[in-house]
């Protein structure tokens, strides 16, 4: 019986239909808003918060949003869009993605890397904000007073100074707030620790914050795209309406104009300064989450003509203006809070884990209703955390389940409680007396410069080994058009060079971490370095693997590993037109796209686009010879 070629096989015969069964079971996003939603809260993260107003203020105050507006436009809009656009045309994870060019898939495994690491410990602060949520569930802030056991004598209570200073100023430079001695003496319990070296005993309550924390992600992970893409209807906009109350009720205290005027005053002279862009470009670099996998990820699951374009103008902007209105709420209240103790704004303002969990939680205590406050004010980091950890743990599942579609796919669930239990016993050493040392050790190197050199390389990929052409010619296949000479000129110099400048700084610039007055050893250094380094070496680890993959001379195993695989692609057969068609299986005809119009019937405006792709191609052919 003579054998029938693939593309003649009729649609609903068995075989056929093997590749969208296939597909149905990696799913889809389930609703038209999931996908948006998925990416605004998973950009939208705790560094809007902690991170950009303190880096505003340090910056220029104003002018910061200078460079931070350029920057964004170079490098944040054009990253953003491009790792979109890889994975919505191909429906493949970080790692599977690379049958773009085989011989770089080793950027897939050290971005999985780096996200393992960043999982981690973004899990223990979200345990944290836990901890402090559920402190808050109470008539008297426990951080509210001194005189608890945690206390020392240099604690001094807010109340103290103002009843002092209206008689005679009191003198708070060598005073302690009660609010830091309960997040470093009570919640860390940190002096039972005398370094990093010395973790000390685990701290129940926090080991079981954190078990909560990781059990909360499984819950909301557990069906993949399809669960965590209905959790985030309520985690990416519960924050904005908690951020709105939070800023209404900070700009209506006595001395907020303080705090703004902090906050914003331009100093135009800061603009002349290179650390000033680079902040800018960091910034924006974290805050979108680029290079993480978790943007590729998410655009795998839509649809193969969703309007991407559209929605990466949505998102940046979007997280752009909440960073903005976040500092508007943080600087009122710390505008108030410096008045109360009569000391500068600039004494009172801090970055990080020190801003949410100590000088916030001060400053509610001098609210009415304190703990209604502080209990928002952590439900709102919760809600900003969670989407961001949910983003990390579906760029590992997903990236590992497309790599062994048949065996992990149908355990999906399994699989991903098998990761979460991983990770979680690997960040118990955070639970320790000594464990902050250890989040600070992975918050400054795990994704420090061995993210920015997976950007850059992802980068010249798509535009040198790829092909600037190709790559416009696959988004305009998918979109309907092909991307402006703004994006073409940021891909191929603009983007890449600014993050080149940014790797080298932070290279120059380097300094050796720090908590407080704490000086990392030499050997806990060498441990960060090696994080960041090793998500390096899996380039060359993927090439040297890649390379001995294929035959012939050594030249021409690397031409052949840099080229797309056979199968790179669009996953579903109907979304394979114009050159790829030629590329399925049995596909033997010389003119792919009449039979595949054959085949799913009629021309829609995309098959047209496919034709004016192929009369493309054969004219370039043509010129060549």
């Amino acid at each position: 019986q003579p054998m029938k070629p693939d593309l003649l096989v009729s649609p609903s015969s068995q075989d056929g239909d093997l590749g969208s069964e296939y597909l149905e079971d990696r799913g889809n996003w389930t609703g038209r808003l999931d996908f948006l939603l998925s990416c605004i809260g998973y950009c939208v993260g705790l560094g809007n918060v902690w991170r950009f107003p303190y880096r505003a203020y340090t910056n220029g105050g104003g002018a910061f949003l200078v460079p931070y507006f350029i920057m964004l436009a170079i490098c944040g809009i054009p990253i953003f869009f491009m790792e979109l656009s890889l994975g919505q045309f191909s429906s493949l994870g970080p790692l599977a993605v690379w049958k773009i060019s085989p011989l770089f898939k080793g950027v897939g495994m050290g971005t999985i890397l780096i996200v393992s690491l960043v999982a981690i410990y973004y899990n223990m602060i979200i345990a944290y904000v836990l901890f402090y949520l559920f402190a808050s569930l109470t008539s008297d802030l426990p951080w509210q007073h001194c005189g608890n056991w945690w206390n020392t004598d240099m604690c001094l209570d807010h109340h103290v100074i103002k009843a002092g200073n209206a008689t005679f100023p009191v003198n708070i430079t060598n005073t302690v707030s009660p609010s830091e001695e309960y997040w470093s003496r009570y919640v860390l319990h940190i002096q039972g620790s005398s370094g990093i070296g010395d973790p000390g005993r685990i701290r129940w309550n926090l080991c079981l914050c954190l078990l909560l924390s990781w059990t909360i992600v499984y819950l909301c992970i557990l069906k993949g795209v399809k669960s965590s893409g209905k959790v985030v209807y309520f985690t990416a906009t519960f924050p904005y309406l908690i951020l709105v109350m939070l800023l209404i009720r900070g700009v209506t205290l006595e001395g907020a104009w303080k705090g703004i005027q902090f906050y914003l005053t331009p100093q135009f002279d800061h603009l002349l300064s290179s650390k000033v862009w680079i902040e800018a470009a960091l910034q924006i670099f974290y805050s979108l989450g680029v290079g993480f996998g978790g943007l590729l990820t998410f655009a795998s699951y839509n649809t193969f003509h969703q309007n991407i374009y559209r929605d990466t103008f949505i998102v940046t902007l979007g997280n752009a203006i909440t960073s903005i209105l976040a500092g508007f709420a943080i600087f009122s209240v710390l505008g108030y809070m410096s008045q109360e103790l009569g000391v500068p704004v600039n004494q009172v303002a801090k970055a990080g884990p020190g801003l949410a969990f100590v000088v916030y939680p001060q400053a509610m205590t001098m609210l009415p209703l304190s703990p209604f406050w502080s209990f928002l004010f952590f439900f709102m980091l919760l809600t900003l955390g969670l989407d961001s950890q949910f983003a990390f743990m579906e760029t590992i599942v997903t990236a590992v389940t497309d790599e062994f579609p048949y065996y992990l796919r149908p355990k999906k669930a399994s699989f991903s409680a098998v990761i979460c239990i991983a990770l979680f016993l690997m960040g118990l050493i955070l639970t320790t007396e000594g464990g902050m040392y250890w989040l600070v050790l992975l918050d400054d190197y795990s994704a420090g410069f061995g993210l920015m050199v997976v950007v850059i390389t992802t980068c010249l990929v798509v535009t040198r080994v790829y092909g600037m052409k190709r790559f416009c010619r696959d988004v305009h296949m998918m979109l309907g058009f092909k991307p402006g000479p703004y994006f073409r000129a940021c891909w191929m110099v603009l983007s890449p060079a600014t993050m080149m400048a940014l790797l080298v700084y932070n290279i120059i610039k380097y300094q050796p971490s720090e908590y407080g007055t704490y000086r990392f050893p030499t050997w806990a250094e060498v441990l960060g370095i090696l994080m960041g380094v090793l998500s390096c070496l899996m380039i060359p680890v993927g090439m040297l693997v890649a390379v001995l993959r294929e035959e012939g001379t050594l030249w021409e195993r690397v031409q052949q590993a840099s080229r797309p695989a056979m199968d790179w692609g669009p996953s579903l057969e109907e979304n394979r037109t114009g050159m790829y068609v030629a590329s399925l299986a049995g596909s033997q005809s010389p003119k792919p796209l009449m039979v595949h119009m054959r085949k799913y019937g009629g021309i829609t405006s995309y098959e047209n686009t496919a034709i004016e792709v192929d009369r493309e191609m054969e004219e370039e052919e043509e010129s060549m010879m």
